[in-house]
């Protein structure tokens, strides 16, 4: 089985005059990322690799929830999830190389809500209704695979595992 995560950037400033791709992560931004962090270290939710936006909030948002990691976790930064859409996205993950047990990707939405409603054929009704509310910054959403080809990766192929949001790990209000 493969496993793809995928998390939505933490909460981050819109510092006036600055380019939306150099935005850096709120406080309550990086409160939620180290949250997130501790929820994948304890869930044993370990990733092969990252795929990251190249936006600053995303990196920031990587750094912060890698630094719960007990493993060195390699991780690509990737211009083309930056306000990606859903396709380009499953693109992306088609060139996953064979053997990739989990690979976990940062990015935006409304990109990573699509691709996750795209990808779903069946799982957890809860998380999926979860998912039908949104995904908030610092969402996370796990969908599992079967088969060993991230190449065969197709809408509907997808099994939802789960659904995590900021509030369920006691950090701000998703809304």
């Amino acid at each position: 089985m493969r496993s793809l995560i995928l998390l939505r950037h933490a909460l981050a400033e819109r510092p006036a005059g600055l380019d939306d791709h150099e935005r850096p992560l709120a406080a309550a931004g990086r409160a939620d990322a180290d949250r997130v962090g501790a929820y994948l270290a304890a869930e044993h939710l370990i990733p092969d690799y990252a795929l990251v936006s190249s936006a600053r909030r995303a990196r920031e948002t990587w750094s912060a929830v890698s630094a719960h990691l007990a493993e060195d976790v390699p991780v690509i930064s990737e211009p083309a999830i930056y306000n990606a859409e859903p396709t380009t996205l499953l693109d992306l993950v088609r060139t996953v190389e064979d053997g990739t047990r989990t690979v976990l990707m940062v990015g935006h939405n409304p990109g990573f809500q699509e691709l996750a409603a795209m990808l779903v054929g069946h799982g957890d009704r809860y998380a999926f209704a979860r998912l039908g509310q949104g995904l908030p910054t610092s969402g996370l959403v796990v969908l599992d695979f079967t088969g060993d080809a991230w190449a065969d990766a197709a809408p509907r192929a997808a099994r939802l595992d789960r659904v995590v949001t900021p509030s369920q790990l006691g950090g701000r209000d998703d809304g």
